[in-house]
């Protein structure tokens, strides 16, 4: 099995990535709870038949940000940067959450690098609420519903983006996932937050140039972000399905990796033409 590691550096910044595996290249891109080690349990999984690719973006454990500053269009520099680096065409990218904003940028500004995206808990800058379609109609009531659950969360200690599920089955895996989540600084896991939703703002309309398979998969118990958006989403994205993990929140990667898997396994594989 082929590994490596290394670290790229930037003007401002450093960004630390690992390579296991030979293969097409599959890229894994980390919400904010996150870094390199959250795809754990899914490079074992793809790394027999593709070259996976984790990292850690710029400000995150083991990925120094000397300038602080925070814009998207340098998370998806960054990307492009490290995808120069390894030398890799045709990558199949997977984002989760805030990772949304990093490869969505990224596939609609790099059009012949990306052969298939994977969004998981994001639909990245994209404004969905201007989306007409049914489902947008019920967001008030899951941003009421999701704000009761969220909070009743914060008062028991439970991060958010597990919900109280993983904590109650699997204690273990909620271990690890809370210190994973403490390895980057809060303050700094907070600007980013702040600064990803000042820049939800591109028009829907934008992503008619995304002409990449695309697959959008939520939580059904997602108190961060809404399913119903991702499915709207969906209606204005050439090539694009949806899939919601039932008995899942935020972090389905890490909640329900085998379905996880499957899914993506099955979307990137000889079915939909891309292998």
């Amino acid at each position: 099995m082929v590994y490596r590691r290394g670290s790229l550096p930037l003007k401002d910044g450093e960004i630390y990535y690992e390579v296991m595996g030979q293969g097409p290249g599959l890229i894994f891109v980390h919400g904010l709870g996150g870094n390199h080690l959250s795809w754990w349990q899914q490079v074992p999984f793809f790394s027999r038949r593709f070259s996976c690719v984790t990292y850690s973006q710029r400000g995150f454990a083991s990925s120094p940000n000397y300038s602080n500053k925070i814009e998207t269009s340098l998370f998806s520099d960054d990307l492009a940067a490290l995808i120069d680096h390894l030398c890799m065409d045709n990558v199949c990218l997977v984002a989760q959450s805030m990772g949304g904003w990093t490869c969505l940028e990224y596939a609609m500004r790099e059009k012949s690098k990306a052969r298939a995206l994977v969004m998981a808990s994001t639909t990245g800058a994209i404004d969905y609420h201007k989306i007409n379609h049914p489902e947008i109609k019920t967001l008030s009531e899951w941003t009421a519903r999701s704000k009761e659950i969220g909070e009743a969360l914060d008062q028991r200690g439970i991060l958010r983006s597990t919900g109280a599920r993983m904590v109650e089955e699997s204690p273990g895996l909620y271990y690890l996932y809370s210190q994973i989540f403490d390895q980057t600084p809060a303050h700094y896991r907070e600007a980013v937050r702040k600064r990803i939703r000042e820049q939800r703002i591109v028009p829907p309309e934008s992503l008619s140039v995304v002409k990449i398979p695309t697959l959008f998969i939520t939580g059904a118990e997602d108190v961060i972000f809404p399913s119903a958006a991702a499915s709207a989403v969906v209606s204005v994205v050439p090539s694009s399905r949806f899939a919601c993990v039932p008995d899942a929140g935020h972090s389905v990667y890490f909640e329900r990796a085998q379905v996880f898997n499957t899914m993506i396994d099955q979307f990137l594989g000889t079915g939909e033409g891309l292998l």
